[in-house]
């Protein structure tokens, strides 16, 4: 069954200056900054957003209960650790926020390292952490959709416990739906089994349609025991009225990024994430990958889904994003900065082309 694509934007809770092209002001974490940018993301066609987490910005649950308190149609996708959460707590904030919100919350777990020892985490070598994920992730579904429940696991146990509110079923949607990325063996496995939906990074389309491939195969493998796996793009999109203006645009921002090395975010010079590394790889293959994926950007601004961008007009960057869909993507969370600029241009020039598909790109989709 071919499935609605979903378009989210990206709110960083966090504004360095130098850092991805950014532009810090004294207020970008206030809560009308903040909202500002939530309605518009709103009014201009996006379902909502993925908020910035990690130790040392606001808490992520925290700004995202904000949020769908000044909004009424607002997603906000909360990013989340297990190591930060016990699982029955977190299933209670979240079936709470949900049930608040209408059914608005989406939940995106993170097993990448942090500075879990400033929260009093511990944590152990990969085995141990994608473990821990697994069983988080398992546990929380199981608090959201049973009673009584009783577990005793490698890190986790619960005895009769019950989460309230109880989550109100919407159609298929039975809980907030868990994200999740990674490209190693072991998170991949994590994915097949307990996520709904994986998130890949700009990867070239070769490199996203092999990952697929092998996440479908580990799902019959490992005995998923969900509803199909989705999958979803957190990529930079830069659109310009032309492709000439685009890649100029593009590169001054890189340039103006070098000057001042990202604003001191060097992601890309310690030991990496391995979804992280075959980004920073890409620029071995060469600057611009299939038709608009540039790569430069990963050399000075830090990383994740700053490190590749699509850039061209916004035709080109809508056609770019409909042959990742034809691969089976149907989630898509973008974003470019300044944010809240960005927020209305791509929502007007981008969202209608991605809705108004060609026909032979639905159909690719179908077949795909």
């Amino acid at each position: 069954m071919t499935q609605t694509p979903d378009f989210l934007w990206y709110i960083p809770n966090q504004a360095v200056a130098g850092h991805r092209g950014d532009v810090a002001e004294a207020d970008h974490n206030s809560l009308e900054t903040l909202t500002e940018q939530a309605r518009a993301i709103e009014a201009n066609g996006w379902a909502g957003a993925l908020i910035g987490t990690g130790w040392g910005r606001p808490d992520c649950f925290t700004v995202g209960t904000a949020l769908a308190a000044r909004t009424t149609r607002f997603n906000p996708l909360i990013a989340i650790r297990p190591g930060y959460w016990q699982p029955a707590q977190f299933a209670s904030a979240a079936a709470t926020l949900d049930q608040l919100s209408g059914g608005r919350v989406r939940i995106n777990i993170v097993s990448g390292k942090d500075d879990f020892e400033a929260y009093g985490d511990s944590e152990g070598d990969q085995a141990h952490r994608y473990g821990r994920t697994a069983e988080f992730m398992r546990l929380v579904r199981r608090l959201w959709t049973e009673r009584d429940v009783t577990h005793r696991g490698q890190h986790y146990s619960v005895a009769n416990s019950t989460a309230e509110p109880r989550i109100t079923p919407r159609g298929d949607r039975l809980h907030p739906p868990l994200y999740f990325g990674g490209a190693s063996a072991a998170a991949e496995q994590v994915a097949a089994t307990q996520a709904d939906v994986q998130l890949f990074w700009g990867e070239p389309r070769e490199g996203i349609a092999e990952r697929i491939a092998r996440l479908k195969a580990l799902s019959r493998d490992l005995d998923r025991d969900l509803p199909p796996l989705e999958f979803g793009l957190r990529i930079t999109t830069l659109i310009r009225d032309t492709r000439e203006q685009a890649w100029r645009d593009a590169e001054a921002k890189v340039a103006q990024m070098a000057q001042v090395e990202g604003a001191g975010w060097h992601d890309h010079r310690r030991v990496v994430a391995e979804g992280q590394q075959r980004l920073l790889d890409l620029q071995a293959q060469g600057e611009v990958l299939d038709e608009n994926l540039y790569t430069t950007p990963g050399k000075f601004g830090a990383g994740g889904a700053a490190t590749t961008w699509l850039v061209g007009t916004a035709d080109e960057v809508a056609q770019s994003l409909r042959r990742y869909a034809a691969l089976g993507i149907t989630r898509f969370i973008l974003s470019d900065t300044p944010y809240l600029r960005e927020i209305v241009h791509q929502g007007q020039a981008l969202l209608p082309l991605l809705r108004n598909a060609p026909a032979e790109d639905r159909r690719a989709q179908v077949d795909a």
